[in-house]
């Protein structure tokens, strides 16, 4: 095969083939964003360049936070044919499938586990495209794809490269080009029709049922009004109300807040259709808020905060509103975020998501395909267990 170099982070070369041109962006600014745009299915917010642009433009990634774009772009004549949202990484922080252990072990034999190339979405633990191409020429693009990801690992002295949360059939595809595959659970709503909430509640048990309206009335007791704004209702005020209850989550957790209120109002402009902010008034003063995204097909639940506890408010603006907007605009899917067992008894049921993984030479191959063999059975024996508590009648 003829090989050609095109290159612009380093002195190293990247092959590629004659007929196309494999380049990596430090900066998305530079990939034509209608172009990349054109290669995402199901309107995927997080995928899209606009979302990714305002990362960047906000300085929610970069050195400061250990995401340095790499974004790989495949271009024909010119003409984007494929991408691939990438990052160096300096830590494992906002990924959502952990590591820690790796580097450890990397540490441990005087390896260097960091810097690694990570593709996902910063901070975002949703699944989607991460082998950006039209299903036509996947085949023909998803190859050159990961090969450049992995050559660049390999010239830039990395220990590997991860892609995290990728849609089903990528996913499937990259396991058999011999990849390791590491499974998690998440928790995942579905909407098989309904008409209304009511609908809903109908199919659960009465238990939940019962639990589920009394965790609703004790919200509309407290004397709560919900709103539901978009990009082009919500305001600069309801933004800066939204960030500090942001802000607030993460000082409480003892984390670091990436976002900025810059990004928020950014995003809502750029994609106005695609946002879901849930703000909780009292007494005329707005006092928590949760913010969602939606694709097409797919609600996608992200932050929460609150400037003072109301009992079951949580739930209220992170789960029973997102299933009513669901209902209300057809949307197939609730991704309410990472983890959480208690959504199980508000209509939430486990959902296996995984990650694909390529490491360079260690001494761990083995012990890590162990690893993850053994990861895979306990996430299928808990995914079993938590299949038993469904709140749905049998």
């Amino acid at each position: 095969m003829n090989w050609t170099v095109f290159w612009n982070t380093s002195n190293n070369p990247l092959k590629v083939t004659t007929s196309l041109q494999v380049k990596i962006h430090t900066r998305i600014a530079d990939i034509p964003a209608h172009q990349w745009n054109d290669l995402i299915q199901d309107n995927n917010p997080f995928v899209r360049h606009e979302f990714l642009h305002a990362l960047e433009k906000h300085q929610c990634v970069g050195e400061k936070f250990g995401w340095l774009p790499r974004h790989l772009a495949i271009y024909e004549k010119d003409q984007l044919i494929g991408a691939m949202p990438l990052y160096e990484k300096y830590n494992s922080y906002g990924e959502f499938v952990f590591d820690h252990a790796w580097a450890d072990a990397w540490s441990r034999a005087g390896l260097q586990y960091f810097p690694k190339l990570v593709s996902a979405i910063p901070y975002t633990p949703a699944q989607g495209q991460r082998l950006l191409a039209r299903q036509a020429t996947f085949e023909k693009v998803a190859p050159l794809l990961l090969q450049a990801a992995q050559q660049l690992a390999e010239n830039e002295n990395m220990s590997g490269c991860h892609i995290l949360f990728p849609g089903t059939t990528e996913q499937q595809w990259l396991a058999q080009q011999g990849m390791l595959t590491r499974h998690d659970c998440q928790f995942h709503w579905h909407n098989h029709g309904y008409q209304n909430f009511a609908d809903f509640l109908a199919t659960l048990t009465a238990k939940k049922r019962k639990n589920i309206r009394q965790e609703r009335k004790r919200v509309s007791d407290s004397k709560i009004q919900i709103r539901i704004l978009d990009g082009h209702t919500a305001t600069e005020t309801d933004w800066e109300n939204f960030t500090r209850f942001y802000n607030n989550t993460f000082n409480q957790k003892w984390g670091t807040a990436t976002l900025n209120q810059a990004f928020f109002m950014d995003v809502a402009q750029q994609l106005p259709k695609q946002v879901v902010l849930v703000l909780a008034d009292k007494n005329q003063t707005c006092i928590a808020g949760s913010l969602m995204y939606r694709s097409d097909t797919t609600l996608y639940g992200r932050f929460w905060g609150s400037d003072q506890p109301i009992d079951k408010l949580h739930f209220e603006a992170c789960y029973y509103q997102g299933i009513e907007y669901c209902i209300q605009h057809q949307l197939q899917t609730f991704e309410p975020g990472a983890q959480g067992e208690h959504k199980i008894a508000r209509g939430f049921l486990p959902t296996l998501t995984q990650s694909s993984h390529w490491l360079t030479d260690n001494p761990f191959q083995e012990s890590i395909r162990r690893y993850t063999e053994h990861e895979q059975q306990a996430i299928a024996e808990y995914i079993k267990d938590c299949n038993q508590h469904s709140p749905y009648r049998k």
